[in-house]
């Protein structure tokens, strides 16, 4: 299985010290340059950039050879490029946050999904406690609303 991953699902994971649930999940996880960059910029947390100091063996960074079409202008690099990157390995999976690149992302007829996507597989295969992986992510800036956890966690309940 072939995924590609955007900046944020990987920066909330390691924030949440849960990244290890991709490599339970998918085997590996492949990332543009410019996500690895901005994995290891100033902007990211000081914890962030640690873990991508030292990227472990389960993820691949790829250069892609896509360039992108104006519709992936209004995009940051990061997105562009990972959308660009599973496009050009015709991914199984996208790993994508921001509302804007997931819609490109379909456009494009990629498959796509977010951190709480990858949190709920997890679960599923009762790889984490979602509970208490919910509660961590609440405390970092990534925005949820109740009634989404609310259906996760009834979703989830054994």
């Amino acid at each position: 299985m072939i995924v590609v991953s955007d900046t944020s699902p990987l920066n909330y994971l390691v924030l949440i010290e849960q990244e290890d649930v991709l490599r339970k999940l998918f085997g590996r996880v492949v990332i543009p340059q410019t996500v690895f960059d901005e994995l290891r910029a100033k902007g990211a947390s000081a914890k962030v950039r640690y873990w991508a100091s030292s990227l472990p063996a389960w993820i691949e960074v790829r250069h892609t050879n896509l360039t992108a079409d104006a519709s992936l202008d209004v995009l940051d690099a990061g997105e562009r490029e990972a959308i660009l990157l599973a496009q050009e390995l015709s991914a199984d999976l996208l790993l994508v946050d921001d509302k804007q690149a997931r819609q490109a992302a379909l456009d494009l007829h990629l498959s796509i999904t977010g951190t709480i996507g990858v949190l709920d597989q997890a679960a599923r295969r009762n790889l984490i406690d979602l509970r208490n992986v919910i509660d961590a992510l609440q405390k970092t800036n990534f925005h949820i609303s109740e009634d989404l956890i609310r259906e996760l966690l009834k979703a989830n309940q054994n």
